[in-house]
């Protein structure tokens, strides 16, 4: 859980916080210590309700950090961590010779994840409404059903189908997480199946997401067209990679266009592949070309998204 979070706080995704740029209330650092502390509660996930565990991670994070760092994580994420581990392989009768058998690796896969929020019960709502309280996230707005300031939902799963219109997590939790799979858990394996490193995989990955789904963060905070136009200065960006300074410096001034949504999927599907053993350490390495990478340059590969 916490290599997904560093992992795609460590990647320059452009308009967001990494170690080269932060926001007045939240750095890198920041980031990086709510992915250390939110970790425990996802461990133990598929052994606690569901809303326990989004209220102990989101009180977790908020321990560490000034402001909301990662309610979008927690709520990404959970369900997946919820989902139990695969069980171990029985061993075929085979010679002494054989090799041992291993376990089947976990998976996440969305009819397991919909399994979990079957099971969602109004105990779970309230925890998940307190958990969304304490973050206090920005832009939420009002709302004439299910509003934050009022009492928590019996039916978390039908509060989210409200929110899904205008919120990509909610949408995830409603129609399944076929679509994370389908977009950018394919797009980091292609990008890294490229041979790009893994920073400028996550990036790429970022930035095609992007391009295919306005972020959901800045259209609630500046609206839809807003929205519309970043999504077609990602998919310029990604088309053009020398391009993305600019578009990095364009998120940040005169507005904060901060694609935090994005940033959230894609830690989820960093979190999918590394817990179903399709992102290895292998792939790790090297992490970037780019001092901003955290690693010095090589020789063998040029970091193409790098501000």
């Amino acid at each position: 859980m916490a290599a997904a979070s560093i992992l795609e706080a460590s990647a320059a995704k452009p308009g967001n916080v990494h170690p080269a740029a932060e926001f007045p209330d939240l750095t890198h650092m920041e980031l990086v210590a709510a992915g250390l502390a939110i970790a425990p509660a996802m461990e133990r996930a598929a052994e606690m309700p569901l809303g326990q565990t989004v209220l102990a991670a989101v009180r977790a994070a908020r321990s560490v950090t000034r402001s909301n760092a990662n309610l979008g994580i927690v709520l990404a994420i959970a369900p997946l961590a919820a989902v139990p581990d695969a069980p171990a392989a029985p061993a075929p009768a085979a010679p002494a010779t054989a090799a041992p058998a291993t376990a089947a690796p976990a998976t996440a896969a969305p009819a397991a994840v919909a399994a979990v929020l079957a099971r969602l019960t109004p105990a779970d709502a309230a925890d998940v409404w307190q958990a969304i309280r304490l973050s206090q996230p920005g832009g939420l707005g009002e709302s004439p059903q299910h509003d934050l300031a009022g009492p928590a939902p019996a039916d978390l799963l039908a509060a989210m189908r409200l929110a899904a219109p205008r919120d990509a997590i909610a949408r995830l939790w409603t129609d399944g997480y076929q679509s994370l799979h389908a977009g950018l858990v394919a797009d980091l394996l292609a990008a890294i199946d490229h041979g790009l490193p893994l920073h400028d995989a996550i990036v790429d990955a970022f930035l095609a997401q992007l391009a295919r789904e306005p972020d959901s963060l800045i259209a609630r905070k500046h609206g839809l067209p807003v929205a519309l136009e970043v999504s077609g200065h990602a998919a310029a960006a990604r088309a053009a990679p020398q391009t993305i300074p600019a578009f990095d410096r364009f998120l940040r001034s005169p507005r904060r266009l901060n694609p935090g949504t994005t940033a959230d999927l894609t830690a989820a599907a960093l979190y999918i592949l590394i817990r179903d053993g399709r992102l290895l350490s292998d792939a790790m390495a090297p992490w970037s070309s780019s001092p901003l990478g955290g690693l010095p340059p090589t020789n063998d590969c040029e970091n193409r998204f790098s501000p």
